[in-house]
């Protein structure tokens, strides 16, 4: 197997662009693949294209209509109607939506068959990580579901368990529905509480069909949880999951808009919590799949202060070399984000926060602390149908 990282990348993941003043704006990837070069990283990755999804993949997850539908709307912006979920406020019709999102399903599809056939150990697409798009209907700004099609190629390589990791600060529900009946694929996701942000769902009572008792997980977060409260939910879950669900392959969606300068959600999470849980993603895939890593990126709408800084650290772990966080963020980097957005970028790979701290679940819970509730509701609700102790 190559210890090679491999990083997905095609200019043309910047026209999947819902206009202006959506605030899914592509400067984001840009100014993210800009730093990632700063910082020299991309020099110690494999650099691949990926070709777009076909239809007989998009297949794989979404419906015939459904795919029909984007190509409709594609071609005819304004005629979309809200009909599928497109011509919405959340998901505007765009000329050319339906190639450029089959392009980054693509990408997250070739990232997985690069891992699963050995090609790669680790592999990144931070344009994708697009988990709200269901089977027949477009959602919170995603059009085509890549983490769930990712997940569904390696099944249909021959893959029988994988694993994916939602930290994204609102639910992977897209990527839920798709294996909700699924006993092949343990979704974990861990969200700001539904009582207070879109989708609201994410409830720690979905815990997967019949069929697949205990394969869905969900760990809902009260609004204003920080780092160590992130942190120590992180551990008391997922670790233990793992390591009874024994993955043969680790697909993780990084969400950058936990952060506290994040405008359109409640936690309080720093860059560089957000740092340790990619490191321990990375270890995760290591002790328990192998090594094999599929990393997306997601939401995150801070589009200069955090979600560059945030998925080049991603990168930077994935092509093993880890940007240590009191690292000076490039000054010609610095110029780019001034040159296309007219705002000052961030001096250093850090909040300030590094190293973060938290208290282990095994040290002992407060019954009456609303975090501790939430991570033993989500314990109560799972690890017993999986043979656990809660």
């Amino acid at each position: 197997m190559s210890g090679r990282a491999q990083l997905m990348w095609d200019e043309a993941v910047t026209r999947y662009d819902f206009g202006p003043g959506h605030p899914m704006d592509p400067i984001r990837l840009t100014l993210t693949r800009k730093l990632v070069d700063a910082l020299g990283l991309d020099r110690e990755a494999r650099l691949v294209a990926g070709k777009p999804a076909g239809e007989s993949t998009l297949r794989l997850v979404h419906r015939d209509d459904y795919i029909e539908a984007v190509k409709a709307a594609s071609a005819n912006p304004e005629a979309a109607d809200g009909t599928y979920g497109l011509g919405t406020l959340d998901d505007p019709a765009f000329a050319g939506m339906h190639e450029v999102s089959a392009l980054i399903a693509g990408q997250s599809v070739g990232a997985a068959e690069a891992v699963w056939r050995g090609e790669a150990l680790h592999a990144v697409n931070f344009a994708g990580g697009l988990h709200h798009a269901m089977p027949g209907s477009a959602s919170g700004f995603c059009v085509y579901n890549d983490a769930a099609l990712a997940i569904a190629r390696l099944l249909e390589l021959g893959a029988e368990r994988v694993a994916y990791i939602d930290v994204d600060v609102h639910h992977g529900d897209g990527v839920q529905a798709a294996f909700w009946e699924d006993p092949r694929v343990l979704t974990i996701s861990l969200h700001e509480h539904p009582r207070t942000l879109f989708p609201q769902t994410g409830w720690p009572e979905e815990t997967g069909a019949p069929s697949a008792e205990g394969t869905a997980v969900n760990l809902a977060l009260p609004a204003g949880t920080g780092d160590a409260g992130w942190l120590r939910a992180f551990h008391a879950v997922v670790p233990e999951l793992l390591a009874d669900f024994r993955p043969q392959v680790l697909v993780t969606q990084h969400g950058a808009d936990t952060h506290f300068e994040d405008p359109l959600a409640h936690l309080a999470v720093s860059l560089d919590a957000q740092r340790a849980v990619q490191m321990a993603c990375h270890e995760l895939a290591h002790e328990y799949a192998e090594g094999r890593w599929v990393a997306l990126g997601g939401g995150g709408y801070a589009v200069v202060e955090v979600v560059p800084r945030s998925w080049a650290h991603l990168v930077g772990i994935a092509v093993g070399r880890p940007v240590e966080p009191e690292t000076v963020v490039p000054e010609s980097w610095r110029k780019e984000v001034f040159a296309r957005t007219r705002q000052l970028g961030p001096m250093r790979m850090t909040d300030g926060r590094w190293p973060v701290t938290w208290s282990a679940w095994e040290e002992g819970y407060d019954p009456a602390d609303r975090l501790d509730q939430a991570i033993l509701a989500t314990r109560r609700a799972v690890f017993p149908l999986r043979g656990m102790l809660a």
